[in-house]
């Protein structure tokens, strides 16, 4: 799968976002090893502690499934209506990551794509 067909996959995803609040909608594309894609919005909550970002979502789905190994995420975000733009993956979603995925898991945004390791280095790991 191409770069560009993870970006429209999560870009897709946008359309689905739950954003009362912050009106700015993500969506991503969470590529498997073994070629499998999960995708997420993020939920808003009123009390925002319960909101879910996209990037997790997509996780969440694939762990659920089984899965444990992961290539690639691609994330696009923006105020709605909006065309889809960069957004990188909050802390908390960068710490899910670290759970998961490898230094040279790649994530990639409409301006370009970044590691893993480069977008959180000295990642705090499970031992």
């Amino acid at each position: 799968m191409t770069d560009q067909q993870l970006l429209t996959l999560a870009g897709e995803a946008r359309t689905h976002a739950y954003t009362p609040y912050s009106r700015f909608a993500v969506g991503a594309a969470l590529l498997c090893e073994d070629g499998t894609v999960y995708t997420g919005c993020n939920i808003e909550n009123a009390s925002f502690t319960p909101t879910i970002c996209a990037e997790r979502t997509a996780f969440f789905k694939a762990v659920y499934d089984g899965k444990r190994e992961f290539t690639a995420i691609a994330v696009v975000g923006g105020k709605e209506g909006t065309p889809d733009g960069t957004a990188f993956p909050c802390g908390v979603c960068r710490q899910v990551m670290a759970e998961f995925c490898k230094e040279d898991f790649r994530i990639i945004t409409p301006d370009g794509s970044y590691t893993f390791g480069e977008i959180l280095p000295h990642a705090f790991g499970g031992f």
